[in-house]
């Protein structure tokens, strides 16, 4: 029999036993207790297997609260909470894992994930702060499930955050990541075969295959997750499966050296000879496709740096 996932053993955690301690020992309370499983953790993306019980892994919940209901009574709840876990046999909550469950304030989910001070009681967040954000804390952020969340002030800030980036915002990351691939995959990867440094190459190669999933999810307006779940979420987006071939055979190839052997550097012809030149024109017209799309340009040349200004200008 296949095992239940851990997001949904938390549920019923929640509906069976956790709920009742609420309603029984913090009656008064009830309604200021936020519920649910989000954060830092594959079970919160639903991507937990049996690989991944080997740490961190265990029945929990999260319970938020405002600064003022943390100060009233947080510290009473937290007891009654780790006195029910304790109580559950094979609950195997590590340190590391009971940090991530349990009561905290909705400030301090929020901001420790996300590395700012998060103003959840006024659900505002600066550009400054949005520009520094990263893209997986973000995901993170947003995850899992809220099951209970009477007075808002979570789902407020969690709604802010699936709003995605403002379009300046949006814009400048598109233009920043525009660069990091044409710089890496359309200008230095040749410039370093040529040269015969296979392994900055072998770094451009990588930084472009990161800038294309980036890229991806930006015109999906979807925050990418941790590194090594980025492809698995790229499959559950991408539609048509297009993007994802193409991104899956541009990470199998090494650089072809013998593709460079006498060959002359020239900025405005492709060598054609080398795998990876062809898939990173393939990634870049996919790319160009989604920004006409989105009417971010109105042209099809696929290299990148052309695009830059003029998704800022617009």
């Amino acid at each position: 029999m296949q095992q239940e996932s851990a997001r949904t053993g938390s549920r019923r955690f929640y509906e069976n036993q956790v709920a009742a301690l609420i309603k029984e020992r913090f009656t008064r309370y009830e309604s200021r207790i936020a519920v649910g499983i989000a954060g830092e953790g594959s079970d919160c993306f639903g991507y937990d297997d049996f690989m991944s019980r080997d740490h961190d892994f265990g029945t929990g919940v999260c319970l938020w609260l405002t600064d003022d209901a943390m100060d009233e009574f947080g510290e009473e709840l937290a007891a009654a909470y780790d006195e029910l876990v304790a109580t559950l046999p094979g609950a195997n909550l590590t340190s590391r894992l009971a940090e991530r469950r349990g009561v905290m304030t909705v400030h301090d989910f929020y901001s420790g994930i996300l590395g700012i001070d998060c103003d959840t009681a006024h659900c505002t967040i600066s550009d400054k702060d949005w520009q520094a954000l990263d893209h997986s804390c973000l995901a993170t952020a947003v995850n899992g499930e809220i099951f209970k969340d009477d007075e808002g002030e979570l789902s407020r800030f969690r709604r802010l955050l699936l709003q995605y980036y403002p379009d300046h915002i949006w814009r400048i990351r598109i233009a920043n990541e525009l660069h990091r691939f044409s710089a890496a995959m359309q200008v230095n990867y040749a410039r370093c075969m040529t040269r015969g440094d296979i392994v900055a190459a072998r770094l451009c190669h990588m930084e472009g295959l990161k800038s294309a999933m980036e890229l991806f999810f930006l015109m999906k307006r979807e925050y990418p997750p941790y590194y090594k779940w980025t492809y698995r979420r790229l499959a559950e987006l991408d539609e048509n499966g297009a993007f994802l071939e193409a991104i899956r055979e541009f990470s199998r190839p090494g650089c072809e050296e013998k593709a460079w052997e006498g060959r002359i550097y020239e900025a405005d012809r492709l060598n054609r000879d080398d795998q990876l030149v062809c898939l990173a024109e393939i990634i870049a017209s996919h790319i160009v496709d989604m920004m006409n799309i989105h009417g971010l340009i109105h042209r099809h040349d696929p290299y990148l740096e052309l695009y830059v200004d003029e998704v800022l200008r617009r």
